[in-house]
């Protein structure tokens, strides 16, 4: 008989097949977690005032429950190692009709996405790069202290200008 050998899985992944949102949305809050430590990534995730991120934060935690019970990781060394967000079936979208002006019409492109994550146990052996774009860091502490005081003074009414009229009336 065949002895099996069994491999020690370094790697657990999970994936978000047609999810409704458009590739370029999904991949701004990709790079922005791509090669940090789960617990970072969820932070960042949670806190991110971006709608893409939702879906993925749920993703990150599937595949963080796939690595603890399927493969038996420690789920707190955990790290990001691989993100990829494809564009989905037939040309990545599907088309839905906008009415225009004079009995015309135009067509929507609603996009689809698949999104893979990927967590291991060793972190990625290079940073992946900066990317160009918009971020998704959630704002510094000295930032958030900064716009603090702004928001808590109350807002005067900017003064009126008297009309010709009311001036008038008032030097009677």
């Amino acid at each position: 008989m065949a002895e099996t050998q069994t491999a020690e899985r370094t790697e657990a992944s999970a994936h978000l097949k047609f999810a409704r949102m458009a590739p370029r949305k999904l991949r701004r809050v990709a790079d922005a977690i791509r090669g940090k430590s789960v617990r970072e990534a969820l932070t960042l995730l949670k806190f991110a005032g971006v709608f893409a991120a939702e879906p993925i934060e749920r993703l990150l935690r599937s595949a963080v429950a796939n690595a603890e019970n399927n493969h038996h990781m420690a789920t707190d060394d955990l790290f990001i190692t691989r993100v990829i967000v494809d564009s989905g079936p037939g040309g990545g979208f599907t088309k839905r009709l906008d009415p225009r002006a004079q009995g015309r019409a135009a067509f929507k492109r609603k996009r689809m996405s698949h999104v893979t994550i990927a967590v291991g146990t060793t972190p990625p052996k290079r940073q992946p790069k900066r990317r160009p774009g918009a971020s998704i860091t959630a704002p510094s502490a000295r930032a958030r202290r900064a716009a603090a005081p702004a928001a808590a003074a109350p807002a005067k009414k900017p003064a009126r200008k008297k009309t010709k009229a009311a001036a008038a009336a008032g030097k009677k």
